[in-house]
């Protein structure tokens, strides 16, 4: 496995982001996005995170069929999709992607993450891509022990609900679960 450092950057108000910055060869992110929604579709929050607006879904179901073509990974769940381009988007022979649009398009920044309280203790968790232009293409938040499946605050922590984070950061980080993870009080202080 490639070396993953993690930086933090301030959120203010003493509150912290650790960021893992991952690469973003299309067929890592293809193994990565498709063992999230293979494998841990049933907990995940998923869609674009931008200023002034936040989507966030939940899948219906397993994914029907997740694939790789021209560059887009399609996730299909029957009756919705979506697409991410996460390798060179080559487009038609008789209609070529220009250059760049293809940079614009393709993910630049790949990005697992959690957020710290003052105390220093997780409060949220998950992955983030970025086009060519530092546009945000999607986030997709993991399973949170001090939410429920309603989005309703837990009344206690289901820790749990960390076996997502827990497999993603072994797999792709090489770490384990740590006292940020497993001591923080949630959203209630």
């Amino acid at each position: 496995m490639q070396a993953i450092n993690k930086v933090r950057e301030g959120l203010g108000d003493g509150r912290v982001r650790e960021v893992w910055h991952l690469p973003t060869e299309e067929a890592y992110l293809e193994t990565l996005l498709r063992d999230i929604f293979e494998n841990h579709w049933q907990g995940i929050v998923f869609g674009p995170i931008i200023e002034g607006g936040a989507f966030e879904f939940r899948c219906p179901g397993p994914p029907k069929s997740v694939t790789l073509f021209d560059g887009y990974l399609t996730v299909h769940f029957g009756g919705t999709h979506f697409h991410l381009c996460i390798g060179d988007n080559m487009g038609a022979p008789a209609h070529p992607t220009p250059e760049d649009l293809r940079r614009r398009r393709r993910t630049a920044r790949a990005e697992i993450f959690r957020n710290l309280d003052r105390e220093g203790c997780a409060t949220i968790w998950g992955l983030r891509l970025f086009n060519g232009a530092d546009e945000q293409l999607i986030t997709i938040f993991f399973p949170n022990p001090y939410l429920t499946d309603a989005d309703g605050l837990a009344e206690t922590p289901d820790r749990s609900r960390l076996t997502t984070w827990e497999a993603i950061g072994r797999s792709y980080l090489g770490r384990e679960l740590d006292d940020a993870d497993r001591t923080g009080k949630g959203f209630k202080g």
